[in-house]
């Protein structure tokens, strides 16, 4: 199989090593295809994300990368990037001066009346930020999670749907937010995977949260991705990397998983769209 990630952060934003680095380790261990995805949310930024004045230098960065080790593996450059409506998108049309090989997009700000909450956020953070901007109401603050991505599936031009259910994280560390055998929550799932069908997008099954949470298993969950097949949704797999420790974390184990949800074929980016290779 071609062995592939497109969802790679570095030092330009949250991550701990630096693009060259992260290209090193892909080569060490037998990627065909890297791909950077810079958290960004044009025009502005924060902590973890990278600098609106940094964007020109990140892309430099990669394509530099990209000519250098062109030989040993397959180099792109994308960018995570945050939907919150009315401020930040991901979308080609925004992100055109760059000219981004792909795009990710992400729901990871979820806005209320008195502010917001992050939805991969700490549990006091999230817990605090329902109180404030949901009244304590965790049924309609995940609602609107999924809300906004649906949103972002209808009206934004990107390439892959990032960590679809992230919000999941919640209910990690035998902790539960919400119950996921709900009613409610499950057709929130029915709904987002049809957008995701009618946007023609891919989705990311990420092992991110088993790596740096207590997650046992990737996002999307095995009822989710199911849901996805069911409307033949293609599927890639990402790590979420934030490290060179990080790069293929569990990708063995999740290419069973998605076979488990009965899937035969795999997408991967190459040369400007996804081609399918057979599952083995």
């Amino acid at each position: 199989m071609i062995k592939t990630n497109y969802h790679t952060h570095s030092s330009f934003c949250d991550g701990e090593n630096t693009p060259e680095e992260m290209v090193k380790a892909a080569v060490e261990r037998k990627f065909d295809i890297l791909g950077f995805s810079s958290h960004s949310m044009l025009p502005f930024s924060s902590g973890w994300h990278l600098p609106v004045h940094s964007h020109r230098e990140y892309i430099a960065e990669i394509q530099r990368l990209k000519e250098q080790y062109k030989e040993r593996i397959t180099v792109y450059a994308g960018f995570e990037a945050d939907y919150i409506a009315g401020v930040c998108r991901p979308d080609f049309e925004c992100y055109k001066e760059f000219k981004p090989d792909y795009l990710i997009g992400s729901v990871h700000f979820v806005p209320g009346k008195k502010g917001f909450f992050e939805a991969d956020g700490s549990r006091e953070s999230v817990l605090a930020g329902i109180k404030s901007c949901f009244g304590g109401n965790v049924k309609n603050a995940v609602r609107e999670y999924f809300s906004l991505e649906k949103e972002m599936l209808e009206t934004c031009s990107f390439s892959i749907l990032g960590h679809a259910d992230v919000i999941r994280k919640q209910n990690g560390g035998g902790y539960s937010l919400f119950d996921e055998n709900a009613a409610w929550y499950r057709n929130e799932l029915k709904s987002v995977a049809s957008a995701a069908a009618r946007a023609g997008i891919c989705v990311e099954v990420n092992t991110g949260g088993m790596l740096r949470s207590q997650m046992k298993s990737p996002y999307p969950s095995l009822y989710f991705l199911s849901l996805l097949r069911e409307r033949n949704v293609p599927v890639t797999i990402s790590s979420d990397a934030h490290s060179a420790a990080g790069l293929d974390w569990q990708f063995e184990e999740t290419v069973e998983y998605i076979k488990s949800a009965g899937y035969t074929e795999l997408a991967y980016y190459k040369d400007g769209g996804f081609k399918m290779q057979r599952l083995c």
